[in-house]
């Protein structure tokens, strides 16, 4: 028969409890244990990575740009009238003179106007002669009038003698000798109108004369400027050069204000560079700069600095000191580095791509046996193209990582592998 066993089911309910509390306080050292064990030390590839050494010495400012090489005199042409291009003797490219021809332009209201006025002044100057062969004329009929007059006054002069004489001698009576003298004082003042008439008719001559005169001489102004504007349009270089721009056709008319051609001295260039706003705030006139052609290096100075921004850049033009290169043309592309100032003895490393200056940054500084390297704070000062002030948190013979970094960003320490 069957004997009841009591007690199995409690024993088996308190071993479960022990199994699950035993496996309980194993999971949870197990999770304490993994929690002591430090992350792992992430690993970069030695070579991937630029490394430089902290210095201290002189270091030189510098800041750069790209830019373009650009005429210094650019001589622009305009149109001055409404006209119509009948030629275009010169292209873009082409080398002028400065009395090449550029293009040729017409109007025939303006050549007309100038016949017109050409045809004026020739009448105004027949019209002179005329009027000088008029006058003169005038004048000596006045003349004859004046002679005429005096021979009158001399006669009567002589007839009043005589009836004096006659009077004294008493052979003609008293009224003889008044006619006589009446008649005196007649021719003589005949004779002094005639006189002042003459001379008052050479006063009126020369007036006409020079009337005449100013006349033509308004009438020749009219037409000089009249054929000088014909002859402008006929647009010659003015310089030796070479033509920059010509975009007219034979036949396109132009009004006043249009752009006709740009003709430039492509051996005179200059180096107009785009420097950023934030370093170009240290840039004065007198600069030393160094143009690269990617031909060569020119030695240059700034004679320039645009006040106005554009893009987040100042535009700042560089006299070339030094001979243009084999290939040097406008609007080649160039390389610009302008020296601001030098620092005798400072404490630098080559600059990281991140580094701002005068702002705080980190860096990875690497360990004596290269293999591994520890982030530090540092403190960066004043910055150039390639350099950089070190304000604090590094020494000279430091080894640093000037590489991007970005991926061990929340790491301290890294291994070099």
């Amino acid at each position: 028969m069957d004997v009841k066993r009591e007690g199995v089911a409690k024993r088996k309910m308190i071993r479960r409890v022990l199994y699950l509390v035993l496996l309980l306080a194993a999971v949870a050292l197990a999770g304490w244990r993994v929690s002591l064990v430090k992350p792992a030390v992430p690993v970069v590839e030695a070579s991937t990575i630029w490394p430089d050494t902290v210095k201290r010495g002189p270091m030189v400012r510098e800041v750069r740009g790209l830019g373009t090489l650009v005429p210094e005199d650019i001589l622009w042409f305009q149109a001055a009238f409404d006209s119509q291009v009948t030629r275009i003797p010169t292209r873009s490219g082409d080398d002028v003179k400065p009395n090449t021809v550029l293009l040729v332009l017409s109007n025939p209201q303006m050549e007309a106007d100038a016949v017109d006025y050409e045809w004026q002044t020739k009448q105004a100057e027949a019209n002179l002669a005329d009027l000088r062969v008029r006058l003169q004329s005038q004048t000596f009929d006045q003349q004859s009038a004046v002679s005429t007059s005096q021979g009158e006054l001399k006669q009567a002069d002589i007839n009043k003698d005589k009836e004096q004489q006659l009077f004294k001698a008493k052979l003609e009576p008293e009224i003889n000798v008044r006619l006589a003298e009446a008649k005196w004082e007649q021719a003589a003042s005949r004779f002094q109108m005639e006189k002042q008439k003459l001379d008052i008719m050479k006063e009126s001559v020369q007036a006409q004369i020079d009337s005449q005169k100013v006349q033509i001489e308004k009438l020749r102004a009219t037409y000089k400027l009249k054929k000088k504007q014909v002859e402008e349009l006929t647009i010659r270089a003015g310089i030796r050069g070479r033509m920059q721009e010509m975009t007219l056709q034979v036949g396109q008319r132009v009004k006043p204000g249009d752009i006709l051609a740009k003709v430039a001295q492509p051996r005179k260039l200059m180096a107009r560079l785009q420097i950023p706003e934030t370093q170009a705030k240290d840039i004065v006139v007198g600069q030393r700069a160094q143009i690269d052609t990617r031909n060569g290096i020119i030695r240059a100075h700034v004679m320039r600095v645009d006040a106005s921004i554009v893009n987040g850049t100042r535009a700042v033009e560089c006299k070339l000191d030094g001979p243009l290169p084999k290939g040097a043309v406008p609007d080649l592309s160039v390389d610009g580095t302008i020296e601001i100032e030098r620092l005798a003895d400072v404490l630098y490393v080559g600059r990281p791509v991140f580094a701002q200056p005068g702002s705080p940054g980190t860096l990875f500084r690497i360990d004596a046996d290269g293999k591994g390297a520890q982030r530090v704070a540092v403190r960066f000062g004043r910055a150039s193209v390639n350099a950089i002030e070190i304000a604090g948190g590094l020494n000279a013979g430091d080894r640093v990582i000037l590489s991007d970094m970005a991926a061990q960003e929340q790491t301290a320490r890294v291994r070099l592998n």
